[in-house]
């Protein structure tokens, strides 16, 4: 039985890249990765010979006008997510493009109608919402276990070194908002299956001009409140707590969780349930799952206007903290759509 599988092209060496969704796609059941390209075709061609990918091109047209290549893993700087996935759509190939999507929900947008009107899937990858364990969330969240939710608390910061880092850069969409707190509003529009009317935030901005710490607070229709902070300058964290009537479950190493074994933590009035689950590898059952919606066309979980939501609210968030943590409306959170724990 021949086994199909999409053959992926991948714009740019980035480091995630090598480190994580490469050898995921290499490790599928339904892709292969068949071409990497970047603006020096010596580096392009290093890359690919370290990582055993059969082809390489010194730049990124080269590599999306390849008949051999049927959709594109996209891991630049933020700034040049808009292009390049536009033009990988407009040369008919689906797109898998690293969070965030865009630099705002303007061009997440454009991009979502570039994809819909040249039939291909695009989709961003948060590559927490395919791990088992998340799945278990999402699975005791529907039933209610935790009673009526009332709060989510997430963090996610780690302490970056490298003064020369790109997401030191704010032309290219740094900052601890962009990096690692979209992580915390996509969870949170997760979990509360809605999206927020109103946020508040408070950020610290380095001497480079990006957010190096950020506090925020999002505000649901229903009441139910979300609270999260990110940083670029603090000690490594991530975690988020749910909080219900009902009870209470804390998830550590959120978005992260890995192939090791995993806990998740219920607590309520009376007692304490641990929920041991089996890790796995987040980034493989991505691509999987995206493999598999493109093989067999059928409709991606998380469509494009998901990330134009989330995008909506990081621009809220961005409007509250240049203006000293006056709230904010999120635009557009009526028409955008629920997002979905299904």
């Amino acid at each position: 039985m021949v086994v199909r599988k999409v053959r992926w092209g991948v714009l740019s060496t980035a480091n995630i890249g090598r480190v994580a969704v490469i050898p995921a796609i290499q490790l599928s059941r339904n892709g292969e990765v068949v071409a990497v390209a970047s603006r020096d075709a010596r580096k392009a061609r290093d890359f690919a010979s370290e990582l055993g990918v059969p082809a390489s091109y010194g730049s990124y047209e080269a590599l999306i006008s390849a008949k051999d290549v049927d959709a594109v893993y996209i891991p630049l700087p933020n700034s040049l997510h808009r292009e390049w996935t536009i033009r990988a759509a407009e040369a008919g190939k689906h797109v898998l493009c690293e969070k965030p999507l865009a630099m705002n929900a303007n061009e997440c947008a454009e991009m979502e109608k570039a994809a819909r009107v040249n039939d291909v899937k695009l989709m961003e990858a948060f590559m927490y919402r395919f791990h088992p364990r998340t799945l278990r969330v999402f699975e005791l969240v529907r039933g209610q276990v935790f009673g009526d939710l009332r709060l989510i608390h997430s963090a996610f910061s780690f302490r970056l070194t490298n003064p020369t880092d790109i997401r030191l850069i704010p032309e290219l969409g740094g900052g601890s908002l962009m990096d690692v707190g979209c992580y915390c509003v996509n969870v949170s529009r997760m979990i509360a299956a809605q999206n927020p009317i109103e946020v508040q935030a408070y950020a610290n901005w380095g001497a480079t001009g990006v957010d190096e710490q950020m506090a925020c607070s999002l505000r649901f229709a229903n009441g139910l409140l979300a609270q999260f902070d990110c940083g670029l300058a603090l000690s490594h964290r991530q975690f988020y707590q749910v909080v219900g009537t009902k009870g209470v479950l804390d998830v550590p190493v959120a978005f992260t969780p890995g192939t090791s074994n995993t806990v998740i933590r219920q607590e309520d009035e009376r007692n304490e349930v641990v929920h041991q689950i089996p890790g796995d590898d987040e980034y493989r059952l991505m691509v999987e799952y995206f493999s598999n919606c493109v093989l067999n066309n059928e409709p991606l979980r998380y469509p494009t206007a998901d990330a134009v939501a989330n995008m909506r609210v990081i621009d809220a968030l961005f409007r509250s903290a240049r203006n000293d943590g006056r709230p904010e409306q999120v635009s557009g959170s009526a028409a955008s759509g629920s997002s979905s724990i299904n």
